[in-house]
């Protein structure tokens, strides 16, 4: 942690944690050498360096975005590396199959891009076990990962060549889930190994990526002209978690789209919600935010949130929430800007040329209070 000779691997991992936050492709392959020898041991420390920062952060959604970055990088990496690729692949998939064809590989330099690369066919035609299809694909969106659009025999889903898409580069696909579930599984449990001592050692890069992470999440939020406050905590976290990475469920998306929709909201604006997801493609996005604008649908209420696992509150956490009339998040909004309309008005009559408070600032319990019965509509 403090070595002279590991000060290129600490270099390496900030950039690492760097791109796990900036970048939607995850870390840049072409970041570090992997080709020498000296050149994968930093790699390997640079590696063990950004999870110890990752652990001392506390912070599970820069876990996921972290953990989801690596995995993208390891997918871009087996994709081009079919010697390798097998080893990964038993050690985390049970069963796996692998049968040869005469074709030849396409040739890929280390630059070239990430569609090309899932193109370029090995000659390798890959079987993995039913079970394991049908763990990993749920979390993976496309038609090809239905098990109803796959090959099944003999327990196993055949990986076909597609022009678009090489079976080596479907099993890398498939990899990166695993890896990626891997690691946010051993982050969460040492996590708690981290004792005061060496966060304080650590105190630094953790800022780092605490400040990065939340400058990412007001970029988000600043691509509408609504203020954050008048939001519901529902919104608010399926934005941060986009944001951050992490693959946020259908339900959630669809109740983003729909209550931007009723917010008014540019739908150029609800599609840059969407940017840090994943899996996003602008095209594909926009299509379907244009269709949920188009037909009008009415955001779910709190149960279903519930219900789908999109909720961020707990009891206690939002006293606007425990109220128990408060069974919508655009009741949530319609509350926050009565107050504020209220607030308003109180303080024009009472300073109307409008003059500032010195240390005058708003007290988010009075809001709760202010609303604790609904007004009359």
């Amino acid at each position: 942690m403090e070595g002279q000779w590991m000060e290129k691997a600490r270099q390496r991992a900030r950039i690492r944690l760097i791109d796990s936050i900036e970048s939607k492709e995850g870390v840049a392959v072409v970041g570090g050498d992997i080709f020498t020898e000296e050149g994968r041991i930093i790699e390997a420390f640079s590696f063990y360096y950004a999870r110890l920062v990752v652990f001392a952060s506390e912070d599970e959604r820069l876990i996921s975005r972290w953990a989801q970055a690596e995995a993208t990088r390891a997918e871009q990496i087996l994709t081009r590396d079919s010697e390798n690729l097998v080893k990964i692949a038993k050690t985390f998939i049970s069963q796996i199959e692998k049968d040869e064809q005469s074709v030849a590989p396409l040739q890929s330099s280390n630059r070239a891009s990430v569609r090309k690369i899932r193109q370029s066919q090995d000659g390798s035609i890959w079987k993995i076990g039913l079970a394991d299809f049908i763990e990993i694909c749920p979390k993976i969106t496309g038609s090809r990962w239905r098990l109803a659009n796959n090959q099944v025999s003999a327990g196993k889903v055949t990986l076909f060549n597609e022009q678009q898409y090489s079976s080596s580069a479907k099993l890398a696909r498939l990899l990166r889930e695993r890896i990626k579930q891997h690691i946010e599984q051993e982050a969460l449990e040492k996590m708690k190994n981290i004792d005061m001592e060496l966060a304080m050692r650590l105190a630094e890069p953790v800022g780092m990526v605490r400040n990065l992470m939340a400058s990412k999440a007001s970029e988000a939020i600043a691509l509408v002209g609504a203020e954050e406050s008048d939001w519901p905590p529902c919104m608010r976290n399926i934005i941060a978690e986009l944001t951050n990475g992490v693959n946020v469920n259908h339900f959630g998306r669809l109740f983003l789209a729909s209550i931007s929709a009723a917010l008014a909201l540019p739908e150029e604006s609800c599609v840059g919600f969407f940017k840090g997801a994943p899996d996003f493609k602008e095209s594909t996005t926009s299509y379907q935010v244009k269709h949920v604008y188009e037909g009008s649908y009415t955001p779910a209420g709190c149960s279903k949130l519930k219900l789908n696992h999109n909720c961020p509150v707990l009891p206690g956490d939002d006293r606007l929430c425990d109220i128990s009339w408060m069974d919508h998040p655009l009741k949530y909004i319609r509350a926050t800007q009565r107050w504020k309309a209220k607030n308003r008005k109180v303080e024009v009559e009472v300073r109307p040329d409008d003059s500032p408070i010195d240390g005058e600032q708003t007290n988010q319990s009075e809001i709760k209070d202010s609303v604790a019965k609904p007004a009359e509509s």
